[in-house]
């Protein structure tokens, strides 16, 4: 049986808990939007056409920061189709995902479904087929209070009070040869400083964050984010990240340690940045946005469409609607954990994506919405991760993949809050087959008695691959039984294959 041992102290933290650490991601893509969270004939729909179940199952999950509206959708995307009285807004061809988009839903449909869920705005501007200009006037639009065209044109679209969004991402994954108007490094810095640059002109409050590489494989990943942050260091606040894993091969062990990936990924680009910072002898450190990451069985994605036949183009087709298994959402939660852990330079993080496309939830064209198992994971950390990220020393058992060599069996990430005197610990075992035992020291922050504990997991007449498709609830966390806690010494036998949550808290007086 393998075994880990956790030591936590309030003593130790890596820093407070960033809230925009968990965001999610609308792109109009797929069924996302239309049909995801918007469908006007829906029993559920309110006035606005917003689906009222699946504003529900978002308010649960909880987003704190959500991106819109791509993605690669932005990239050929003109934000002015989505404004104004609908019969007038055109249909066009989206080229990103080869489908129809008909603008039925735009800006300021967005803008009440964000306020109605309760979360910032995370927007971003078209620097593929566009550029400065599109960006100063969307900002104008949606955050001057009023007395020019364009926030006189918000005002009489029904917005008498400004959006006030103040997250901005500088395009979206400008270094893919995929992207409608990709460009170098060089070209893109350029763009990004000077669009940056005016765009601060109009609010100087505002948050922005440049692109990098679209994932650590990219040919140009390393020299890419340097060759930006050279051009844009001092314009820009964030870099970003994006990083899809998926189990290949029939190597679960392998797609279990994924962490382990999104970890050096993560300080490769925090050592990059803080390199071209030194060169450059700036004051102020660049963070982190890693504003897409998830699941994505990608390589069952041809990602082909029509390119000719007028008639294949069509609005809101079905894409990359993954059904997620109990495997899925143990991995989730170590890409979690990951980003809690270096929650001190990612301070912003996009799940992509929030419904059907690779979705946190699913919802069926006028009928149900649900929660993917790998929602619970993100609504725990998101709900119960407070205060301060706690430094875990950790040691135990390893194991070797295929691809991974030292994988803890049992990853962990843990926070702690003084003003509650909380502590929650959040913990993995990524065996296939075995418990593993667990022993974590308490003392240091002062733990003497368990609030809450709940465990996801394979057993019974689940499998791993057990999803929540037919029954909606199959596979959520239950109730967790199996640990002592004494003397602030807490012991456990965390089930194989399972994403294990706990609360503690500190006696008072």
């Amino acid at each position: 049986m393998p075994n880990a041992r956790l030591v936590l102290d309030a003593a130790f933290t890596i820093a407070p808990v960033p809230r925009r650490l968990f965001g999610s991601f609308v792109e109009h893509m797929g069924r996302c939007v239309y049909t995801g969270i918007y469908e006007p004939d829906h029993p559920t729909a309110d006035e606005a056409g917003l689906r009222g179940d699946v504003l529900d199952l978002t308010r649960e999950v909880g987003p704190t920061v959500v991106r819109y509206p791509g993605g690669n959708f932005v990239s050929n995307y003109r934000w002015e189709d989505g404004v104004g009285p609908k019969a007038e807004r055109p249909r066009r061809l989206d080229l990103a995902w080869h489908s129809i988009e008909t603008n039925q839903f735009g800006l300021h449909e967005f803008d009440d479904w964000a306020r109605k869920v309760g979360t910032e705005v995370m927007m971003a501007v078209n620097l593929g087929t566009r550029g400065l200009q599109e960006a100063c006037d969307l900002l104008e639009y949606t955050n001057h209070p009023g007395g020019t065209y364009l926030s006189d044109r918000r005002v009489a679209n029904g917005a008498a009070q400004p959006f006030n969004y103040k997250l901005w991402c500088l395009g979206n994954e400008m270094d893919g040869p995929w992207q409608v108007g990709h460009k170098t490094a060089l070209e893109y810095g350029r763009l990004a400083n000077e669009t940056g640059k005016a765009m601060r002109l109009i609010d100087s409050e505002i948050e922005l964050v440049a692109c990098g590489s679209s994932n650590s494989a990219m040919p140009t990943f390393g020299t890419w984010e340097s060759t930006v942050l050279e051009h844009c260091y001092d314009t820009v606040d964030y870099i970003s990240l994006h990083a899809y894993y998926e189990e290949r091969d029939d190597d679960p062990l392998t797609f279990l340690a994924s962490a382990v990936n999104m970890d050096a990924f993560i300080e490769s680009v925090i050592s990059t940045a803080d390199a071209v910072r030194a060169r450059g002898r700036h004051k102020k450190k660049i963070n982190l946005s890693f504003d897409e990451w998830n699941v994505w069985y990608i390589s069952e994605f041809s990602g082909d469409g029509p390119k000719s036949n007028s008639e294949e183009w069509v609005p809101g087709p079905e894409l990359i609607e993954d059904e997620f298994t109990i495997t899925d959402a143990v991995v989730v939660g170590t890409f979690l954990n990951s980003l809690l852990r270096h929650g001190d330079r990612v301070t912003v993080a996009c799940q992509a994506q929030l419904v059907n496309v690779i979705g946190l939830l699913r919802s069926e064209e006028g009928g149900d919405a649900w929660k993917q198992t790998i929602a619970y994971p993100f609504e725990q950390m998101r709900r119960l991760a407070t205060g301060q990220i706690v430094q875990v020393v950790a040691s135990g058992d390893k194991y070797d993949s295929a691809t991974y060599t030292d994988v803890p069996v049992v990853d962990a990430a843990a926070t702690y809050d003084e003003a509650t005197g909380r502590t929650a610990l959040f913990v993995a075992n990524r065996s296939l087959t075995e418990s593993s035992t667990l022993e974590v020291d308490l003392r240091g922050v002062g733990a003497t008695a368990v609030v809450e504990a709940s465990t996801l997991h394979a057993g019974g007449d689940q499998d791993r691959h057990a999803t929540n498709r037919l029954s909606h609830d199959a596979v959520a966390p239950r109730r967790f039984d199996d640990y002592v806690l004494d003397g602030g010494r807490l012991k456990a036998n965390l089930p194989a294959l399972s994403w294990t949550v706990f609360s503690f808290e500190a006696s008072r007086g």
